[in-house]
């Protein structure tokens, strides 16, 4: 029998908590080595996260009418996590600062939350409220990250897109 489906509220509401789980894993972590692999793990998930809402989430909560001004900020948010991922997968736990970037997406993650899920008048409500289709969205972007998991593992993860801040240039 089929696993049931994840409307695209649920399914980024889990990824949400796997990072944090991930992001408190780190915190304890002893070691170089746990600290590189529970941040690379960290990386992938969100840089995952991050394109399925981009590509697929995103644009449908645009199309349906859902607020510009958060639509946006969300945007610029995923592009300043994107600095910060890059520079933790190209830098390695006995660097400078390695521990504070880190620290800092952590700290930008559970704002990027918070907007997206707990906050008064959040996007997923907004979303809710503008009567997307959750279910074949969601269907959509379990394809897509399923898709993404297995090529970033492969592959590493890309040099990622900053639209929203063209000055930056990401390594």
């Amino acid at each position: 029998m089929a696993a049931k489906q994840k409307d695209a509220i649920a399914l980024l509401k889990a990824d949400h908590r796997k990072v944090e789980q991930l992001f408190a894993q780190y915190q304890k972590a002893k070691g170089e080595s746990r600290k590189k692999e529970l941040a690379s793990q960290i990386c992938l998930e969100l840089s995952v996260h991050a394109k399925i809402e981009e590509d697929i989430f995103y644009p449908a909560c645009r199309e349906q009418g859902v607020e510009e001004d958060l639509m946006d900020e969300a945007n610029v948010e995923h592009d300043s996590a994107k600095v910060l991922i890059a520079e933790i997968e190209n830098g390695n736990p006995e660097d400078d600062f390695y521990d504070a970037k880190v620290k800092v997406l952590s700290e930008q993650i559970k704002h990027h939350v918070k907007e997206e899920e707990k906050k008064r008048g959040n996007m997923f409500a907004k979303a809710r409220k503008a009567g997307l289709d959750l279910k074949a969205l969601g269907s959509r972007m379990a394809e897509e990250k399923k898709a993404l998991l297995a090529q970033f593992k492969e592959k590493g993860v890309p040099k990622p897109k900053t639209p929203s801040l063209p000055a930056t240039t990401v390594a």
